[in-house]
């Protein structure tokens, strides 16, 4: 079952979305342009990824992954009552009620893994920190490929000791939440063409690039500083088998500037900038799930109006190239165009 990611037919893997914009329809249609589609399974439960995983092999025979969260330590709990206080003005103008107590959890992981395990399927990736080798092993005894992400040599060297495959290498232009090993790591800023080469200097694993890669000169560039593959998620947002909700889909060329904050979810994530981002940013601490959890409230209400201003409208820094139309033609005219 083993999957070469660097005998990819087209060098293009969808970036694995949490919440909502991955799809079983989006990975299919990346799979039909060769590519690799990925599920997220983060902040699902077992028998939810289960089900997108039936999805997605009704659809067509080929490869797949799955994107798991890694869970960590419990934040600090007097910071996020904290948080919370700052919050009830908000909750209160959104006419929602925040949750009494934000605990953590570990998202399934155990139930996830032995799913995994049971019922294999050809590619796991890991963010937000590792497995253990114990773990790792299981998964590899049924021949699935395994992907760490990383953001730093230091995590690259602890994803090849622990047993990983593929290292996906995550620069700090990518959307979304940064895969930082530890949620209170502050990310790093070394550009993704840099971060390439410095990675490869402590490990001869295949790399994976991903952030920021938006057209086709961004996609040769990534490959060339020594890629085997691309990992796209903001630039399939608007596709037609995204997910994404209609006022993120038009915010992405209609805002112009992002910001990676802590505010919606405890960890670093980069978002366009909107006044939610600039009001709490600075209060945020580093506590995830629980901070995921108290603004859950707000945002749900928020998506419900279409209203902006309170969304965590995740986006690389590439976003305003973000097109519409099937993700298989997206993906296809990306390849062309970094063919030249």
């Amino acid at each position: 079952m083993a999957v070469g990611i660097h005998d990819l037919a087209v060098p293009v893997i969808a970036a694995p979305m949490a919440g909502g914009p991955s799809t079983p329809e989006l990975v299919a249609a990346v799979n039909r342009a060769g590519g690799l589609g990925f599920l997220a399974a983060g902040m699902k439960s077992a028998a939810g990824m289960s089900e997108q995983i039936a999805a997605v092999r009704k659809a067509g025979d080929r490869p797949f992954g799955v994107n798991l969260f890694v869970p960590g330590p419990p934040g600090d709990r007097a910071a996020v009552a904290a948080y919370r206080e700052r919050l009830r003005p908000e909750a209160e103008r959104w006419d929602v009620t925040l949750p009494e107590e934000a605990e953590p959890d570990r998202d399934d992981w155990e139930a996830k893994l032995a799913a995994l395990v049971a019922d294999p399927v050809p590619v796991v990736s890991y963010t937000f920190g590792l497995p253990t080798a114990e773990e790792a092993a299981a998964l590899r005894a049924v021949g699935t490929t395994q992907v760490g992400t990383v953001t730093t040599p230091q995590e690259a060297r602890a994803a090849e000791a622990v047993g990983m495959d593929v290292l996906c290498v995550q620069g700090p232009e990518a959307g979304g939440h940064r895969g930082t090993h530890r949620v209170a790591d502050v990310p790093g800023d070394l550009p993704l063409l840099r971060l390439l080469p410095a990675v490869r200097e402590v490990t001869a694993l295949p790399l994976v690039a991903a952030g920021g890669l938006g057209d086709g000169p961004a996609v040769a560039a990534a490959l060339r500083a020594g890629a085997v593959a691309v990992q796209l998620g903001t630039a399939l947002l608007r596709s037609d088998e995204s997910g994404a909700p209609a006022a993120h889909r038009a915010a992405l060329v209609e805002l112009p500037e992002t910001a990676v904050t802590r505010a919606f979810t405890g960890r670093p994530a980069r978002g366009l900038r909107n006044a939610f981002i600039d009001r709490y940013g600075p209060y945020a601490p580093p506590a995830y799930p629980e901070v995921n959890r108290l603004t859950t409230p707000i945002r749900a209400a928020a998506a419900r109006r279409g209203d902006t201003a309170a969304m965590h409208l995740w986006a690389g820094t590439a976003h305003l190239l973000a097109r519409t139309g099937p993700a298989e033609a997206i993906v296809t005219e990306l390849w062309r165009a970094a063919r030249g």
